[in-house]
């Protein structure tokens, strides 16, 4: 009897250790699906330190984050997604979108109007492809005007007036506003608003890569106003080609030119140089029309190979709430294309953040698609022949989108 007891009562603990023990494992799985690992910018995490608390805690989720340079992360993601072992969210920019949906990188998110409709057009527009939208905008760049506040007392609306006072500046041994116009980085600002575009749309509301339209009535217009920054010698010589730039920041840190276009990239340097510089948006042209300008985008996208892709999106919903995108701001001082941060005194009340912002939202997104490598180095050589005056601008650019539309071609044909 006593040995049966015996017998009943191991039989039961058994039972009770094995339920136990398919309890603790049913909770580990639970809690091994509730984990999310985030890739976050280097140096930038402690800008969604508060916001990844909260939602840690509201969610019940544990947060895994890891920085490193937003630029390397794909590269980064195409080993460790399929071993298991990357991010469920990481930040991209935008140039690198098109090149990492083709190679299946990325999962579309879900979001209604209301989500996309609380950035500004053409953040939101970066990280969209084919209808698809990838991301969701984390951070802006773009070009802006700086004026040294002590040769020039606040800027000029227009570029034409930018022009006659450059003029003007050459008698007294001086330079007035001073640009990159040889690269299509810095000419798109004329260029696009004028009436040139880079690649046409095709049916999907995407990008048709063959519509290349650098050489359209409007594209020559701009190159040829641009030209007589140039051909007027209120340019000087060397601010040609690679090492121009280096030649205007020099200029600027010397105080023999009154403004630059340029982007907040130069803010610190100019700074440790002790000039008292102010930025404003860049000026309007000929037309009436504010100039435009390039824009870089950071934002936050899902692995395809994310456990739980829903929570992901969560996630990022979550961080990008105005509370945590001003605290972000705060911390990280980059700017937020947050249409409900744009006017709040943070960053209205600061001239360097407001007028990237208001820049931010009259520029374009640089197209996303991988044949944009191909346009480059022939728009920059068509300008560089332009605005020296050894080729016309109508000819210049008209051999550009030749030469761009049978690169183009080559590359679609390798790849099929």
């Amino acid at each position: 009897m006593l040995y049966l007891h015996m017998r009943l009562i191991m039989k039961k603990n058994i039972l009770t250790a094995l339920v136990l023990s398919a309890l603790m494992v049913s909770a580990g799985a639970s809690a091994a699906t509730r984990q999310l690992n985030v890739w976050e910018d280097i140096k930038k995490s402690a800008g969604i330190k508060d916001a990844v608390a909260a939602f840690e805690k509201q969610y019940d989720v544990k947060v895994n984050m890891q920085e490193m340079p937003f630029a390397q992360q794909l590269e980064k993601l195409r080993l460790d997604g399929p071993a298991g072992i990357g991010p469920d969210v990481l930040v991209i920019p935008n140039d690198q979108l098109g090149g990492a949906v083709v190679q299946g990188l990325l999962t579309p998110l879900t979001l209604d109007k209301k989500q996309t409709d609380a950035f500004t057009p053409s953040s939101v527009a970066a990280f969209r492809m084919d209808n698809a939208q990838y991301g969701v905008p984390k951070a802006v760049e773009t070009l802006v005007l700086i004026y040294n506040k002590d040769l020039v007392e606040k800027p000029f609306d227009s570029l034409q007036a930018w022009y006659d006072f450059s003029k003007a500046q050459r008698a007294k041994d001086q330079y007035g506003l001073l640009a990159k116009f040889d690269q299509i980085y810095y000419s798109w600002g004329a260029i696009g608003p004028m009436g040139g575009y880079i690649f046409g749309k095709n049916d999907k509301g995407g990008f048709n890569p063959l519509d290349v339209g650098l050489n359209k009535p409007g594209a020559v217009e701009a190159v040829t106003f641009l030209k007589k920054f140039y051909a007027d010698g209120v340019f000087p010589a060397g601010i040609i080609g690679d090492n121009g730039l280096n030649a205007i920041d020099s200029l600027f840190t010397e105080k023999k030119a009154a403004a630059v276009i340029n982007g907040p990239w130069a803010f610190q340097p100019y700074e440790a140089a002790g000039i008292n510089y102010g930025v404003a948006p860049l000026p309007t042209l000929p037309d009436g029309k504010p100039m435009s300008s390039f824009l870089g985008v950071k934002g936050y996208v899902v692995s395809t190979w994310s456990k739980d892709k829903a929570l992901a999106q969560q996630f990022i919903e979550f961080i990008n709430q105005p509370q945590y995108v001003k605290t972000r701001y705060i911390a990280t001082r980059e700017i937020p294309p947050l249409v409900a941060l744009m006017d709040d005194p943070v960053i209205k009340g600061d001239q360097k953040a407001s007028a990237v912002a208001v820049q931010a939202a009259r520029a374009s997104a640089m197209p996303g698609i991988p044949e944009m490598g191909e346009v480059w180095a022939p728009a920059n050589a068509a300008l560089e022949l332009s605005v020296t005056g050894k080729q016309e601008p109508k000819t210049a650019l008209d051999n550009a989108v030749k030469q761009i539309t049978m690169q183009i071609e080559a590359m679609q044909a390798s790849n099929q």
